[in-house]
């Protein structure tokens, strides 16, 4: 694996175009902090889910990337780096599709051989793949888990990601539901914000009741728009508004901050994009 090339934003962010041994291209980001770096990594060439808000969803499904693949991500970014770091599996695909894999390079980054990386500082994101959830609640190792919501309904929800036709919002929760409760505040529920979707009143009220007595998180995800993608972020006060919703019914909820948005880096961004001048 080589850098094919690299994008820096005015934020510090870094994007990382990875070509593989077989001539595939990957995209990786190095997200600088003032206490610790984050490296988001990519699990697979392209995605198959098709997520309607996500350029990578657009791409397709090539393959699934290698145990190694993946950890030499982390060691050519590291090279960029020399600061306090956290892996998150947040890049290009869906992580638990390639469960064996990523479970390998989990271990990897965990173990005293490897990266010593204590388990809360490795996230794997997922749409919700209901058995690899309940498999990975199994397993002696347990990473934080960030499940894409985004809609709160299933007909929201069925538009925006196809996945929830087999796996519904119900059946994700109840997986969460039956989590031990260390495990369960793992847990981190994402909803990209998307204007008038997936930001009402009533969107959050409905959130509100499906997280009750959980002790889960929320990230609120402000939609990374663009000329691919047909909808708008909403506005600031609805996400404000969201926010305070769900922290009132008591479910710590926080917004994400954008991130590398000018080299079409940021959240739902990737997609193997080579150029010379704008990203966009």
């Amino acid at each position: 694996m080589i850098v094919e090339k690299s994008f820096s934003s005015h934020d510090g962010t870094q994007r990382f175009l990875m070509r593989l041994s077989d001539g595939e291209l990957i995209e990786s980001v190095l997200i600088p902090r003032h206490d610790r770096s984050t490296l988001c990594i990519s699990s697979q060439v392209g995605c198959g889910l098709g997520c309607a808000f996500c350029l990578t969803g657009q791409l397709g499904l090539t393959r699934d990337l290698t145990f190694h693949e993946m950890t030499s991500q982390v060691f050519l970014m590291l090279n960029d780096t020399q600061s306090r770091f956290s892996i998150v599996l947040m890049g290009m695909g869906e992580p638990l599709q390639n469960y064996e894999n990523v479970m390998q390079a989990i271990h990897f980054f965990h173990d005293d051989h490897g990266l010593r990386l204590p388990m809360s500082r490795i996230t794997v994101s997922t749409a919700g793949l209901v058995p690899a959830i309940e498999r990975l609640a199994r397993e002696p190792l347990f990473p934080n888990l960030s499940i894409s919501l985004t809609g709160v309904t299933n007909r929201t929800r069925d538009a925006l990601m196809p996945i929830n036709r087999k796996y519904p919002i119900e059946v994700v929760m109840d997986a969460v539901r039956k989590l031990p409760p260390a495990r369960q505040k793992r847990v981190m529920f994402e909803c990209v914000m998307i204007k008038g979707l997936t930001d009402s009143i009533e969107d959050a009220e409905t959130l509100s009741q499906l997280l009750r007595g959980m002790r889960v998180k929320v990230n609120l995800i402000p939609l990374n728009a663009g000329d691919e993608i047909p909808f708008d972020r909403s506005d600031e006060d609805a996400i404000l508004r969201f926010q305070q919703i769900l922290v009132g019914n008591g479910t710590a909820t926080f917004i994400r901050k954008n991130r590398g948005n000018d080299v079409s880096s940021a959240c739902g961004q990737l997609k193997n994009r080579i150029f010379t001048g704008s990203p966009s």
